[in-house]
């Protein structure tokens, strides 16, 4: 509580949106190009240099595009998924319009390696912190001298705030944070998303044209499932999606064959190229591996949080890929990809273990944090959309209810209530305990009506 307020203004929010869902502006052409919107991808210009990706992955720094001279940079988020969002919280946060309560975007290039997109997150909240303490009524509040922030993650962006916490969590410049369903243990979405190019992992329909951009995506490879939960491994093969040796190899052929098409050596032996391809592979995956290992680690103390500071929303009810069993074909790793692994499904009997349900695109045990106590989960369902939200259940066929989850009215209202501190006056709020916890011992860091 800052002195002399007796009611302090909400601490400004940044939102940070998930895989995929920033716009991406290649600034070298005069005018500068979109190269990667909500409507068209241009998967050649956005695609990664060989030869600069290896040695980026390798030192945890940023790197660049195959085609040059470019210079591709973040631009706005998909508006279908977060303007609403946005503004309502701007509208709702805010007592009146001449002490508005800032809402900011971060967009990110969600191509990278998150340790890169966590130090550009750090520096933004600094950012942040600055620019609101330049607001009248904020500097009135006492806002310089406990210049914190709250913090908004959907997807992947959930994953890009905990590493960040885990990272600069000692600045102690977040007072709390809001995560929709983020796959904190990974989801099998992200090894179709490898290995065919098709998943569920986005707010349009997948296109088999991506397996090759997708192979070369390091930031796709934090979202693989570390869960124990519904992977089936042959004997002789290693039991970790983090592991090289669980995966065909011809993620390794496309690889190198995509060095040869881009690298900066055209008359580099093929065997070469194949062995510069399998480490940038196991770089990738090691780099993701230690990362899931920082997030499940996470100690909230040190970063100035409680579990009480932090809602955590999963999506459930919803037909998801909770299942998936790695054969063997002769001695290459073969994944077996199978309609009945998808589980929950509309209109048909709930499943027997009722932890086999999901929001589409995360199954319930990969949006399970480590570092969270399981009955402070708050689930949400498809039914929670409202009456006039008619729009927004149609969207879920495009996007599916992952993507569009951060445009639920209910949610909206659930997060101005836990960052303003507010009362259920109006009972309008509402959730779910998780899977095998009873009305009585769930604890979510807010109170909530009955659905």
């Amino acid at each position: 509580m800052r002195e002399g307020s007796l009611a302090r203004l909400p601490n400004p929010v940044i939102v940070v949106p998930g895989i995929i869902a920033t716009y991406l502006r290649d600034q070298y052409p005069i005018p500068s190009e979109l190269i990667w919107t909500l409507m068209s991808k241009n998967y050649e210009r956005a695609a990664l240099h060989p030869d600069d990706l290896a040695a980026s992955v390798a030192n945890q720094a940023a790197t660049y595009e195959a085609i040059q001279p470019a210079r591709v940079v973040p631009d706005q988020l998909y508006e279908i998924a977060y303007s609403e969002l946005i503004n309502e919280l701007r509208h709702n946060l805010s007592l009146t319009s001449d002490r508005p309560v800032p809402v900011y975007p971060f967009g990110y290039d969600w191509r990278q390696p998150l340790e890169v997109v966590q130090a550009e997150l750090a520096a933004f909240v600094r950012e942040v912190a600055r620019r609101t303490s330049l607001l009248r009524h904020y500097h009135q509040d006492g806002y310089a001298a406990d210049s914190q922030v709250n913090l908004i993650g959907h997807s992947m962006g959930g994953l890009v705030i905990a590493g960040y916490l885990s990272q600069f969590g000692d600045e102690k410049r977040v007072q709390k944070v809001v995560t929709l369903a983020t796959p904190f243990q990974g989801s099998f979405e992200a090894v179709i998303k490898v290995t065919t190019g098709t998943a569920n992992l986005g707010t349009t329909p997948p296109s088999s044209r991506e397996r090759e951009a997708a192979r070369m995506t390091p930031g796709l490879y934090y979202l693989m499932p570390s869960f124990a939960e519904g992977l089936t491994v042959a004997p002789g093969l290693p039991n970790s999606l983090f592991d090289p040796g669980l995966w065909q190899t011809t993620i390794i052929d496309t690889i190198a064959e995509y060095i040869r098409l881009h690298g900066l050596d055209p008359d580099r032996a093929k065997a070469d190229r194949r062995a510069a391809a399998a480490k940038i592979f196991a770089d990738m995956l090691r780099m993701a591996r230690q990362h899931r290992t920082n997030v499940e680690r996470l100690d909230l103390g040190k970063a100035g949080l409680t579990a009480k500071s932090w809602l955590c929303v999963v999506g459930v009810d919803a037909t998801t890929r909770v299942r998936l069993e790695v054969v063997k074909n002769g001695q290459e790793p073969e994944f077996a990809f199978r309609t009945a692994d998808r589980m929950d499904e509309w209109g048909k009997p709930p499943p027997a273990d009722p932890k086999l349900t999901g929001d589409g695109t995360v199954p319930f045990a990969g949006a399970v944090p480590p570092f969270l106590p399981y009955q402070s989960l708050v689930c949400v369902t498809p039914s929670d959309y409202g009456y006039w939200e008619i729009g927004d259940v149609a969207l879920t066929e495009v996007g599916g209810f992952h993507g569009i989850l951060p445009n639920m009215n209910m949610l909206h209202r659930m997060i101005v209530r836990f960052f303003a501190d507010l009362p259920d006056t109006r009972k309008n709020t509402w959730g779910r305990p998780p899977p095998g916890v009873t009305e009585a011992q769930w604890d979510p860091p807010l109170k909530l009506s009955p659905p």
